[in-house]
């Protein structure tokens, strides 16, 4: 994967929105206790579906975060996440707004899905009353691109603007997308992340219809099994991870506190079926070995990654043999692990949260468990960080996120040394 790499980019500003905590400070800590955000399903009586948990946001308030109670009814749940989750990264960043060139800053946001909410909400009101009481609101609130726009709209930021959606890996690629743009210096600032908020019956539904989730309804805490050969499917949730990127010149001119530095970033198609993995895992571990190749490292040199990790069957299998590909006899020695043990699986959003995991573990030198491991499989036999964190000095880390139609994204970060 060749790029006109004329600018080095750093990560300087974190922004989540997830299950076990509203900030990144509420979000980190969740992780390195191993905290778990499953539990029954509240936002709507789930009574009749197969699967009755999820991991949901709790407690959020978007006008906490500055928006107005006319921006809140214009914006579904999903894209407030966003504006959420940016609204943190940005100030974490030191960025001062009326200081910079907006037309210099850019916004990425992926989303899988939108919004099911408000689809749902007036298809409602269509059948019972009719079209003409339908929201003038409705296409905007519920198309996958008005996460991104939002945020470029909030924060008056007018670079390039756009939105990726790739279902599970959309938040990684949009990360990725940022990188690329930052590297060819099209933008000083990108925000870049994903974002979703599908836990509705559409849904929920859906996903029972392909028998994907967890049934595990009566011990909803340790339903989300990553890894291990009791597992039985995925846990929905719903959330957001946001990053403010720069390019490192842009970043020291302004003295910004740099937290790590962007340097791989790998993406292939499987090509193989609409929702199941290749078997022989081809396409997620090119992607592995892409982004390797794109830093400029060896496979040794990567220290621990932050596996896709769903709970389901082939998905943890699969990837296992695709990290087994990508970094040969150095996949036994590395450490692996999966928040969604913790977090559930945040769909589109899920890239940017787990790539924020992975900049922690750098700053902090802690790599976060996957939780509920309790039963070996022997088709996953590597370090899986086992239900509690690990202290441990971390230089590199690779985040994984594969998504249905067969979309692979790994990036990788380093710590930033100068």
């Amino acid at each position: 994967m060749s790029t006109n790499k004329e600018n080095r980019v750093v990560i300087t500003g974190l922004g989540v929105i997830t299950p076990i905590g509203n900030s990144v400070p509420a979000f980190w800590q969740s992780c390195k206790d191993g905290l778990g955000g499953v539990g029954p399903i509240t936002c709507f009586d789930p009574s009749q579906f197969d699967s009755r948990i999820a991991a949901e946001v709790k407690g959020f308030d978007p006008s906490s975060f500055g928006m107005s109670f006319k921006d809140i009814k214009r914006m579904d749940r999903f894209a407030q996440f966003a504006v959420a989750s940016a609204k943190q990264a940005i100030e974490a960043s030191g960025l001062d707004l009326k200081k910079e060139d907006r037309t210099r800053i850019g916004v990425v946001v992926g989303s899988g899905i939108g919004s099911l909410h408000i689809i749902e909400a007036e298809h409602k009101i269509m059948l019972n009353k009719g079209p003409g009481r339908m929201s003038p609101f409705l296409i905007p609130m519920l198309i996958v691109n008005e996460a991104a726009g939002q945020v470029g709209i909030f924060f008056g930021l007018r670079g390039p603007n756009i939105c990726v959606a790739t279902a599970c890996a959309s938040g990684s690629h949009s990360i990725g997308d940022a990188f690329r743009i930052l590297e060819r210096g099209d933008a000083d600032v990108m925000v870049a992340g994903g974002t979703e908020s599908a836990v509705a019956p559409t849904g929920v539904g859906g996903f029972c219809a392909l028998k994907a989730l967890s049934t595990r309804n009566d011990d909803p805490e340790k339903a989300c099994r990553p890894f291990d050969k009791e597992r039985d499917g995925f846990i929905m949730a719903e959330g957001c991870g946001i990053v403010v990127m720069e390019t490192l010149e842009h970043a020291k001119k302004r003295n910004a506190p740099i937290i790590a530095e962007m340097v791989g970033y790998g993406m292939t198609c499987d090509a193989y079926h609409i929702t199941a993995p290749d078997p022989e895992g081809d396409g997620a571990g090119r992607a592995m070995q892409l982004a390797v190749k794109d830093a400029g490292l060896n496979p040794e040199d990567v220290d621990y990654v932050n596996a896709h990790g769903t709970s389901t069957k082939l998905n943890d299998k699969i990837e296992t043999l695709s990290m087994k590909m990508a970094f040969g006899a150095h996949a036994k020695k590395m450490m692996v692990s999966s928040t969604k043990s913790m977090t559930g699986h945040l769909l589109g959003a899920a890239g940017g949260v787990e790539l924020i995991a992975c900049c922690l573990a750098i700053k902090d030198g802690v790599v976060p468990p996957t939780i509920n491991y309790e039963y070996p499989d022997p088709d996953c036999d590597l370090d899986y960080v086992p239900n509690t964190a690990r202290s441990v000095n971390v230089d590199v880390c690779m985040s994984n996120s594969l998504g249905f139609g067969g979309h692979n994204a790994s990036l990788i970060v380093r710590k930033y040394t100068g």
